[in-house]
């Protein structure tokens, strides 16, 4: 049988698993690898395996940014071939966004050519693009030649490539990190490279010390503001998960006549200028912000959005809170500091712990760098002490050379050299026999001897570790400091109270409406206040007639009663059109045909409204707990059984009193605070009746009198200004109106 090439015992072929126990095997391996080698960076340099490909091998492609630039196609050849074995797109795509400034706070590719920009074009091919490496990824692989982190071999064993990177440059928080692996993911904003550099320095001296008395907040490449408060931020950093509240930066230009218009000079990070631009045409267009009249892209290498509003006399701030609210000038940028320990294990740090990981990998590196740099001292003081035996024995060298047929067996022996010592004094051209040259091999020994001394003690004094840590710190400081153009903090960390609710009145252009319901229920807007008395106004289909008709604004709310006691809001922006007899009202809402509608008004005009059912029983209710949300209502009114709601009536501030009158035509007036204020049920009995129930209520002013509409064409009304006769209790059984009141028992 064949035998399997990892245990020549172990044998190979067909074997009878449960198919769960295989696939979650199988699955855990994928699982590991997805987040090990993929999706989660390395805490110690902030890095993905493709990433740190890529730059390796643009390292060995000798692409530093003092030489020219290759076509990307090279690098990403070599990458694929000897390092990645993966699809070149994914490869390229990486690439490219090493480069551009302002996906990475700190680019690590310097290209030359297409490589995207904001508004989200993408990159040209690799072939036509040219790359090399910049100073900052120069800097993160600062040591690679000094044995400052292990090789391991690459996926084949023909070449080898570093397991991390040891430099100098804090890339994990500077640029920050995204990806998404298998049950877990990553996501870590940029910050500015000298305040991490700072707080760096604060935990070489004290590892608990407060990092955010130097990291203010992330630091983006395309800037804006980011508008938390410390306190959530400081939250956010100490547990590694939260979000960061990020708004475009904008200004007010005012131009001459008293106009002005509003212009966005940075954006949120991570946001496409494009489709930034589509949304806000978009609102434009379907009239979401009538306020805003217009947006213009008039960028060049700078971001400058130009939005014009619909009047002068627009309130800029509740404007842009609109923009804010509705498109992407305000975003979240998610805090998720997931990340690969030294021990290559997932978990989530707080900003502290990663940073300290860091530092805590930079002791690391100093050491094994000072270990190799004695190596190779004491390696070229081992040559520099045979060169110098050669010079004092200068005449007996030569001779040896000339003279014997092992020359370096005889040397060996008679000076007590090693085999390299003897083997470079073989080796030595004879320009080099000046006597100059004993002078200066002395004087590089004697530096190499005072070098040592100062590594030994290095390496023997954690005190002064940390002293060359703080000072090798304060050197990339420099080169990152905030008056550097690279370093200067483009990201504004300036607390900001939420959006404000947009007022209705800047969602929906206010315009007078006169609308209208049907007896048969169609519903309909007619644009501008029109004359309810005309008799050619108002038009209906045959056999039907007006119900309800009122002016109103398109901004208002418009309450609907039925008689089940339920209440519906009805947008008045959404109602059709006056053209035409409009549409059935039940088609907008869940009200069943056979439900009679009792009344219909505009919202926003009221604050209190009388209802009354037909049984004589009711309550004042606060317009505001009437709102409904949906199409099904919302119960107000709960009628007994048999009864129904009968009346529903505003109630103005100034009113006092309620009149009620029966089927019976006997009506009684009695104050209104007799009668409770509720948000819901049956209410009080307003009237007690002998036979019959309820023709009609109304709340009015007590010193004005009562008033109804004397009937007939002539608009002409009656006021019976001594009630006295009347005035009652509530719950009495009143007595009959006065002379004139109208037949049908209402009043009005």
């Amino acid at each position: 049988m064949a035998t399997d090439l990892t245990g020549p015992d172990t044998p190979i072929g067909i074997f009878d698993a449960p198919f769960d126990t295989a696939l979650s095997e199988r699955y855990l391996v994928y699982a590991l690898s997805t987040i090990t080698a993929r999706s989660l960076p390395d805490v110690r340099d902030g890095l993905k395996p493709v990433h740190r490909r890529l730059l390796w091998a643009m390292r060995l492609l000798k692409l530093d940014p003092a030489s020219g630039y290759k076509k990307c196609a090279r690098v990403v050849g070599d990458v694929i071939g000897k390092y990645h074995p993966h699809g070149d797109q994914s490869v390229y795509d990486a690439m490219v966004r090493l480069a551009q400034d302002f996906a990475l706070r700190y680019p690590l590719v310097d290209g030359q050519g297409n490589f995207g920009n904001i508004d989200g074009d993408n990159a040209a091919a690799y072939r036509y693009t040219e790359a090399r490496l910049t100073q900052v990824a120069v800097d993160l692989m600062d040591g690679l030649d000094e044995n400052a982190v292990n090789l391991r071999p690459t996926y084949n064993g023909e070449e080898e490539e570093p397991e991390l990177f040891p430099g100098m440059f804090p890339n994990l928080l500077a640029n920050g990190a995204a990806g998404i692996a298998v049950g877990m993911a990553t996501s870590i904003p940029p910050h500015n490279a000298a305040e991490l550099l700072d707080a760096a320095m604060a935990l070489v001296d004290d590892p608990m010390a407060n990092v955010l008395d130097h990291v203010t907040g992330p630091d983006f490449p395309t800037g804006g503001l980011v508008v938390d408060p410390a306190a959530v931020i400081a939250e956010s950093y100490a547990t590694g998960r939260g979000s960061f509240r990020v708004r475009a930066r904008w200004s007010l230009e005012k131009e001459k006549g008293g106009g002005w218009q509003a212009v966005i000079s940075e954006i949120p990070y991570g946001v496409q200028k494009g489709k930034l631009i589509e949304q806000i045409a978009a609102l434009i267009n379907d009239r979401k912000l009538p306020i805003l009249a217009d947006v213009r892209d008039e960028s060049d290498a700078e971001v400058r959005i130009v939005l014009e509003p619909r009047a002068r006399t627009v309130d800029v701030q509740v404007m842009m809170d609109g923009l804010f609210r509705l498109t992407d000038l305000e975003t979240r940028v998610p805090l998720n500091l997931n990340v690969l320990d030294k021990e290559r294990t997932p978990r989530v740090m707080s900003l502290r712990d990663a940073l300290y990981a860091w530092i805590d990998h930079q002791f690391v590196v100093l050491e094994r760098r000072t270990t190799h740099r004695l190596t190779k001292i004491a390696d070229r003081i081992e040559l520099l002490d045979g060169y110098l035996v050669a010079y004092l024995n200068l005449d007996r060298v030569i001779e040896i050379i000339r003279t014997e047929d092992e020359p370096k067996r005889v040397m060996i022996a008679e000076f007590s050299l090693t085999d390299r010592q003897a083997e470079a004094i073989l080796n030595m051209r004879l320009r080099s026999l000046r006597k100059l040259e004993e002078f200066e091999i002395r004087k590089e020994r004697d530096g190499l001897d005072k070098e040592r001394v100062d590594l030994e003690a290095l390496l023997a004094d954690p005190a002064k570790r940390k002293r060359r840590m703080k000072r090798d710190l304060k050197r990339i400081r420099e080169r990152y400091g905030p008056e550097t153009p690279l370093g200067k903090r483009r990201t504004t960390i300036e607390e900001a109270a939420p959006t404000r609710d947009i007022p209705l009145e800047a969602m929906i252009e206010r315009e007078p409406i006169t609308v209208i319901l049907s007896q048969r229920g169609w519903i309909r807007a007619m644009r501008g206040h029109v004359d309810l008395t005309a008799s050619d106004t108002l038009k209906f289909k045959e056999g039907d007639g007006p119900a309800f008709a009122f002016h109103a604004q398109t901004t208002d709310k418009l309450l609907l009663a039925a008689e089940h006691g339920r209440f519906f809001t009805l947008a008045a922006d959404k109602l059709p059109g006056g053209r035409g007899f409009g549409e059935p009202v039940r088609a907008m809402i869940d009200l069943d045909g056979n439900i009679r509608v009792v009344g219909f008004l505009p919202a926003s005009r009221q604050t209190r409204l009388l209802l009354v059912a037909s049984d004589g029983r009711g309550f004042i209710v606060p317009v505001a707990d009437t709102i409904a949300e949906t199409r099904k209502g919302k119960a107000v009114m709960t009628p007994r059984t048999g009864a129904t709601l009968k009346v529903m009536r505003a109630v103005l501030p100034t009113d006092d009193y309620v009149a009620a009158i029966g089927d019976n035509r006997k009506m009684l007036v009695f104050p209104i605070a007799e009668l409770v204020e509720m948000t819901r049920g049956q209410g009080l009995q307003l009237q007690r009746f002998r036979d019959g129930g309820l023709s009609d209520a109304v709340t009015f002013r007590f010193a004005d009198g009562l008033s109804w509409a004397m009937g007939g064409e002539t608009g002409r009304t009656r006021t019976e200004t001594d009630l006295s006769a009347w005035r009652a209790a509530r719950g009495a059984a009143g007595r009959m109106p006065p002379t004139g009141f109208p037949r049908d028992n209402r009043f009005g």
